[in-house]
């Protein structure tokens, strides 16, 4: 496949569609006011809950935040849902970097964070802080997420203090399957539960502006988002926290073969893209595609 030389001058058919990006940049709405960590913690206090769904790319952030999403997750989910990866190990730095590039060109209004991947934080706070800056850097997110309690509690703190804002991210954590060796529940036994809430008082203590809560009873989802006064985000965690994330490629219907009871679909465009598929392959095998309208 080739493309046409920068030169070419476009017909009025080739022209851009009507929703193509602002000219000042901003692919979201230009009248909308950015998203920031004030303002989730603004909305914590107005106890409005907050929306946030992962993103990947430009065209699907650029989707997401028009339709209004408060925050832009890219997730090192990408590792299962983008690359096809079995857990989310495998993400480099460099694979996320690439990902919150494409996702912050696409958005205009929310607040992008970005994952800091396993294995580039955890050796020292020199290392983590490093991997922090790199993101924020060469991406323009908002901020960076950090997986676990108290062992990384130090490192979210100095890079809190480098000016980079921090969300926190306990209870099922998907960088450490295998120390779990499960994909059950977590701290539904209170020792487990004590030292959720004691990691979630140290994650707030060393600064981090938010909180994930991932599949934990909801009982306890509500007691932790009553109890810190910075947003706990839920997912799996009950309706008692300050807001909700989902991968949005559960919520579109875009991955079936992960089926928690947290994810609802919202629609099941795997069969709307097969189907388009389907059909588009039938017009070319009858020539019946292209149309003499759609040929120069």
């Amino acid at each position: 496949m080739s493309t046409q030389p920068a030169t070419t001058t476009a017909s009025p058919d080739d022209a851009p569609a009507t929703d193509a990006p602002a000219t000042d940049g901003h692919a979201g709405p230009t009248d909308a006011e950015r998203v920031t960590t004030q303002t989730l913690r603004a909305l914590k206090t107005a106890g409005t809950p907050i929306a946030m769904l992962t993103a990947y790319d430009y065209t699907s952030a650029r989707l997401l935040d028009r339709a209004g999403v408060d925050v832009l997750l890219v997730g090192d989910s990408a590792s299962n849902v983008m690359a096809g990866h079995e857990t989310t190990l495998p993400m480099t730095l460099d694979h996320m970097i690439y990902h919150a590039q494409c996702v912050v060109r696409g958005t205009g209004r929310a607040l992008v964070v970005v994952d800091l991947p396993f294995g580039s934080f955890q050796g020292n706070t020199d290392e983590a802080l490093a991997s922090a800056i790199r993101v924020m850097k060469e991406t323009g997110a908002h901020a960076v997420k950090m997986e676990g309690g108290e062992a990384v509690a130090g490192a979210a703190q100095r890079i809190v203090e480098a000016g980079i804002p921090v969300m926190g991210h306990l209870g099922l954590t998907p960088q450490s399957i295998y120390e779990f060796g499960t994909w059950q529940v977590r701290a539904e036994d209170e020792a487990e539960a004590d030292q959720l809430r004691r990691d979630a008082e140290r994650l707030e203590e060393a600064g981090c502006f938010a909180l994930v809560l991932e599949k934990i009873p909801a009982a306890l989802g509500k007691e932790v988002s009553e109890t810190l006064s910075i947003p706990v985000i839920g997912i799996g965690a009950g309706d008692g926290c300050d807001g909700q994330v989902l991968v949005s490629h559960d919520l579109l219907g875009l991955s079936t073969d992960f089926n928690p009871r947290f994810v609802r679909r919202y629609a099941r465009l795997d069969e709307r893209v097969v189907e388009a598929a389907e059909r588009y392959v039938e017009d070319v095998r009858g020539r019946a595609f292209p149309s003499e309208e759609e040929s120069y």
